[in-house]
């Protein structure tokens, strides 16, 4: 099974959930707001993506930290620590694929050729 990571209000989130839909891929949703973020799947995503591709230093959140807080994120484990305390830095979709492969962000051509 699939498994999407995100926030439902995120536009980013809500394109790759329609595009899930409208290509019939089988999927469940994990909202961070409701549900948290999951400290061993995000173990594999640090591990499998690295912490400078799951930290959305674009997003508002990451903008509204003080500079100590982001100048403190240099590597996995304070990156780890930094995502569990702000959800929303998260950059988004974070996706689970069948397969197992870890997938950050939504991109339309490459989800294409993983069905």
């Amino acid at each position: 099974m699939i498994t999407l990571y995100g926030i439902p209000n995120c536009d980013t989130v809500k394109k790759a959930r329609t595009w899930l839909t409208e290509h019939g891929v089988a999927h469940t949703f994990h909202d961070f707001k409701k549900q948290g973020v999951p400290e061993r799947e995000l173990e594999r995503w640090l591990a499998a993506a690295g912490w400078e591709t799951l930290v959305n230093r674009k997003g508002t959140t990451w903008r509204g930290l003080d500079e100590a807080t982001r100048n403190a994120v240099t590597d996995n484990a304070s990156a780890r620590a930094m995502l569990l305390a702000h959800a929303s830095v998260i950059k988004r979709p974070v996706v689970v694929w069948a397969d197992g492969a870890i997938t950050v962000g939504f991109d339309a051509n490459a989800w294409q050729n993983r069905q």
